[in-house]
């Protein structure tokens, strides 16, 4: 058994690690509310946008524009969504393990180019010597409003010079604190979400014409949806890390009560073998 010392000891330092999974998780929590109004802010603005492109594109061929041009999938471009730091249970793994799943279910005789965001998921394909055509890390210090239009200037220009055939992105989609999903959805070719059977589209009078109007609305509609994933992985990330920040200040209560107990019966034990041996020094006295 532990000596009282060496307990107490390690009760100190597990209710110092008490403290501090404490006090993170109140910080994820001020900013889980924060990036969750600004997830469901953002929502009805992109499906609105994505309700205006199908209505546009309704009324246009798909050579109308090369951002709705649909190739043969020879090159795939694959943006993971990953966070800069640890500390937020399976976030980063889940989403690390779905991009390997991406890279071999389309890279089997294709050409496959990964661009990660976030300094997990680069420190991890870069030990394992995997060649990222983009590195982006340091993503919370930069508003998402701006990283997403770089990323997107990017991306935009690599399909349109012919580098990439599809760009997808691999994201955690935000349900709840307890929940967050990894999630891929396709930038481009931008998607019309047209459907078999829908109800036609009501006619509108655009000005300027139709093929200016999406010139300037498709590059904005992936910017909105790259700038939508960030927001969404933000508000994962601090769910994530407030929950395993929650769990972990859990644990450290239950092994210093466990601790505690331990150190109570090692004390008891300690008092009980003092004075058996004050009562034997006694008797021999005697």
């Amino acid at each position: 058994m532990a000596t009282l010392k060496v307990i107490r000891k390690r009760i100190g330092s597990i209710r110092n690690t008490q403290q501090i999974t404490k006090a993170m998780k109140m910080v994820s929590a001020a900013k889980l509310r924060r990036a969750q109004e600004a997830v469901l802010a953002a929502r009805p603005y992109a499906e609105k946008m994505a309700a205006l492109l199908k209505n546009l594109s309704a009324r246009v061929s798909a050579e109308a524009h090369p951002l709705l041009t649909g190739r043969e999938e020879k090159k795939t471009q694959l943006l993971l969504l990953t966070g800069d730091r640890g500390l937020c249970g399976g976030y980063n793994t889940n989403l690390i393990r779905a991009a390997e799943g991406f890279l071999r279910s389309h890279g089997a005789g294709k050409e496959i180019s990964l661009a990660v965001v976030g300094r997990k998921g680069v420190d991890y394909f870069r030990r394992r010597k995997v060649e990222m055509t983009e590195r982006t890390i340091n993503i919370g210090n930069r508003p998402p409003e701006e990283l997403a239009a770089e990323i997107a200037e990017k991306m935009i220009a690599r399909f349109l010079h012919g580098e990439s055939d599809a760009v997808y992105i691999l994201y955690s989609r935000f349900r709840s604190a307890l929940s967050q999903v990894p999630t891929v959805e396709r930038l481009m070719p931008v998607g019309t979400g047209e459907e078999e059977g829908a109800a036609p589209a009501i006619e509108y009078l655009y000005e300027p014409g139709l093929e200016a109007l999406l010139a300037s609305l498709l590059p904005k509609v992936v910017e909105v949806g790259i700038y939508r994933a960030l927001l969404e992985a933000s508000a994962s990330e601090h769910g994530a890390r407030m929950t395993a920040m929650d769990s972990a200040t859990a644990n450290a209560a239950e092994m210093i009560s466990t601790l505690t107990l331990q150190m109570n019966r090692a004390r008891q034990a300690s008092i009980t073998k003092e004075l058996l041996e004050v009562v034997s020094t006694a008797e021999a006295l005697k």
